[in-house]
C-alpha cells in the first residue's frame, strides 16, 4: 500500500486537481491512500478570517470567507460534472464557518482555541471531498473518509499530537479494508479529533504529519509527499537558484532539516515512518518524470560532507546570566524547568561557566519566560536572528566543517554555534538581515566543487 499527500499548491486549480487523479491513477495498483491539505492558501485565508474576527473585525471576516467561497469554486467547478454538487457543499461549510466566527467574536479566550480548530479544519474537509469527485469523476474507485473519524489526538488545540494507540486501531478498521478491496481513500490531512469529539488540527504543515501517521497505522510499504519543488535540495532554492537535488537522505537527516527550517517537510513526518521503517519520497507533482529525494533509515554511502543548509527566521536569543551557576548542579534544571512550565520549545542551546544561551521560535509567551528567569537570574533577550542549519551524516567524522563555515561566513558575526547531539548538523545563530548572504555563501562553499553525478 501507497500513502499519497498532496499539499495546497499541487491542488490550486481545475488543471491541478486533474493532474493529481492521474497521478493517483497511475499507482492504483498499489493501493493508494490519498491526504490532501486545503486547496491553494485556503487555510491562511481561514486563519485571517479568525483573526479578524477575534479581533471584532466580524464583518470583515465573513467577506473573507465569502472570498474563499468564491476561490474555491473557481478552482474545481470547472472540470466538476455537477457544479450544482460543489455549489452545495461549500455553501453549507461557509454556513458553518460563519456559526463559528460569530461564536468567536464574542467568545471567552479560553474556547477560542478549540472552535479556531474546528474552523480550519474546513479547508481539508472540503478538498478531500473535492478531490473524491474528482477521482470518481475519472473512473477511479474512490472513497471519501474524513480524518477526524480515524485520526485520534490529544487536546492540544492548534497544535494536537495523534495518539498512536486509538489512531492505529481505527486506521485498520476503517481505512485498511477498503485498501484491501481495492478502493482508494482520500482524506483530509492537518485534522483530526480528541477522544471526547472535538476537532483539533496539528499545527502548520499537519498534512505531511497526518500522511505518515497514516501510513504507519495501514502499515504502508512507502510514503509520497507531493510538492511544488523537486524534492529535498541542498538549499532553499528561492536564496540559491542553483542548488541542486538530493537522491537520498537518512531519515536522521531529514528530521534536523525538516526541524531547522527546511520547508519540504513538516518536522514532525518522519518520526512515525522512522518507528514502523516507511521510506518517504518527496516529488513534484508538476515533473511526474523527476525521481524525487528518498529518505530511508540508512543513507547509501556518499562522498557529501554537508548534504543540506536549512534556516530558520523569526528567532529570539534568551541570554541567562548568573555567579550562582558555577558549581550549581541545579541551575540547568531550574531554567529548563521554566520553558517546561510555559511548554515553550528551545531550539539551540550554548553554555558557559556562569551562563546559558538559547533561542526559541516562538515569542508568544517571551513575557512571561522572562519574568520567570528573572527571579533566579539575570536575563536579557534580542529577536530578530535566524538559525542556519548544515546537515549531513558524515559532519560528525570530518574536521574542518566549523572552519570551512567560518571562512565562508566572513564578516558575519556569528552569535551562537551547536552541534546537535545526533552530531549531524551545525548550528549557527546570526542576525535576521544577514541570511541569504550567509545560505549563499556556505552553498558555494561545499557545493560549487562537488561531483555533479552525484545529485543524478
Amino acid at each position: 500500500m501507497l500513502v499519497m499527500k498532496f499539499g495546497g499548491s499541487s491542488l490550486a486549480s481545475g488543471e491541478a486537481l486533474v493532474r493529481v487523479a492521474g497521478l493517483v491513477g497511475e499507482r492504483v495498483s498499489r493501493r493508494p491512500v490519498v491526504v490532501v491539505s486545503a486547496i491553494g492558501r485556503t487555510t491562511d485565508a481561514l486563519v485571517a478570517a479568525v483573526e479578524l474576527a477575534m479581533g471584532g473585525q466580524l464583518q470583515a471576516a465573513r467577506q473573507g470567507v465569502s472570498a474563499i467561497r468564491d476561490d474555491l469554486y473557481s478552482a474545481a467547478g470547472a472540470i466538476l460534472t455537477d457544479e450544482s454538487l460543489l455549489a452545495g457543499l461549500l455553501d453549507r461549510h461557509v454556513d458553518d464557518i460563519d456559526r463559528l466566527l460569530i461564536d468567536l467574536a464574542a467568545a471567552e479566550p479560553q474556547r477560542c482555541h478549540s472552535m479556531t480548530d474546528a474552523t480550519l479544519s474546513h479547508g481539508e474537509r472540503i478538498s478531500s471531498v473535492v478531490m473524491t469527485w474528482v477521482l470518481q469523476q475519472q473512473g477511479f474507485d474512490a472513497v471519501h473518509v474524513d480524518a477526524r473519524e480515524v485520526l485520534v489526538t490529544d487536546d492540544r488545540f492548534t497544535e494536537a499530537a495523534p495518539l498512536s494507540g486509538p489512531t492505529n486501531e481505527r486506521l485498520r478498521d476503517v481505512v485498511r479494508p477498503l485498501c484491501d478491496v481495492g478502493r482508494i481513500v482520500v482524506l483530509g490531512g492537518f485534522i483530526g479529533r480528541t477522544l471526547d469529539g472535538r476537532t483539533s488540527t496539528l499545527g502548520r504543515g499537519g498534512s505531511d504529519l497526518s500522511a505518515s501517521v497514516v501510513a504507519a497505522g495501514i502499515e504502508a510499504d512507502e510514503i509520497q509527499i507531493w510538492t511544488d519543488v523537486d524534492g529535498v535540495m541542498t538549499a532553499d532554492p528561492t536564496v540559491v537558484p542553483d542548488a541542486k537535488r538530493l537522491p537520498w537522505l537518512s531519515f536522521t537527516e531529514a528530521s534536523e532539516l525538516a526541524y531547522f527550517g527546511a520547508r519540504v517537510l513538516h518536522p514532525s513526518t518522519v518520526w512515525p515512518a522512522v518507528d514502523r521503517n516507511i521510506p518517504v519520497r518527496v516529488l513534484n507533482s508538476k515533473k511526474r518524470d523527476v525521481e524525487g529525494t528518498l529518505i530511508v533509515a540508512k543513507d547509501h554511502p556518499s562522498p557529501l560532507t554537508v548534504k543540506s543548509i536549512a534556516y530558520k527566521e523569526g528567532i529570539t536569543v534568551i541570554d541567562i546570566r548568573s555567579t550562582r551557576m558555577l558549581m550549581n548542579h541545579g541551575f540547568l534544571s531550574a531554567i529548563f524547568a521554566v520553558f517546561e512550565r510555559l511548554q515553550t520549545v528551545v531550539d539551540v542551546v550554548s553554555t558557559s561557566e556562569v551562563s546559558v544561551s538559547l533561542t526559541i521560535d516562538r515569542c508568544d509567551r517571551l513575557d512571561q519566560l522572562i519574568d520567570e528567569l528573572r527571579e533566579i537570574a539575570e536575563v536579557s533577550h534580542t529577536g530578530g536572528q535566524a538559525i542556519v542549519c548544515l546537515v549531513g551524516d558524515a559532519i560528525r567524522d570530518t574536521p574542518g566543517v566549523a572552519a570551512a563555515a567560518f571562512t565562508a561566513l566572513g564578516t558575519i558575526n556569528v552569535r551562537m554555534v551547536s552541534q546537535g547531539s545526533s552530531r549531524t548538523n551545525l548550528s549557527l545563530v546570526i542576525d535576521e538581515r544577514d541570511v541569504r548572504t550567509a545560505v549563499a555563501a556556505l552553498h558555494r562553499t561545499f557545493f560549487d566543487d562537488v561531483d555533479p553525478t552525484l545529485f543524478v
